[in-house]
């Protein structure tokens, strides 16, 4: 049996993918109409959600959120979509995530060990609920 996807498919999820850098987000649900899954990855298991959040696209995050996306899933070097948002320094989009019921201890790094690693006490403090 041939297991390989067809070039439709995976042309539709590096445009998915590509949304998902971009902040774009009609794209993005066009795509997800389509059938493409939320918690779609790359090989290094970068969900849509990570690359969204990393990149910081608080409307992106949320309608992955809204449709479906894990909040738990971690890439391959330990990284939640959390932690790529704290990273990245973008409140919004880390309230977004925490609002979704993101674990900032997740992960390694955790959201907390990235925030006190790189000295983002703005970060820390909005972890931490204050």
């Amino acid at each position: 049996m041939d297991d390989d996807l067809d070039t439709g498919t995976l042309q539709s999820a590096d445009l998915c993918f590509e949304a998902a850098r971009q902040g774009g987000t009609e794209q993005l649900a066009a795509l997800l109409d389509a059938g493409l899954s939320p918690n779609l990855a790359t090989a290094s298991r970068d969900t849509l959600l990570i690359l969204a959040a990393y990149n910081a696209h608080p409307d992106a995050v949320r309608l992955l959120l809204a449709r479906g996306a894990d909040t738990t899933r971690v890439n391959d070097r330990g990284q939640t979509a959390l932690c790529a948002a704290v990273f990245r320094q973008s409140e919004e989009t880390v309230r977004v995530l925490l609002d979704a019921g993101a674990d900032p201890a997740l992960g390694n790094p955790s959201a907390y060990e990235v925030a006190t690693f790189f000295r983002l006490p703005a970060m820390a403090a909005l972890l931490r609920g204050q």
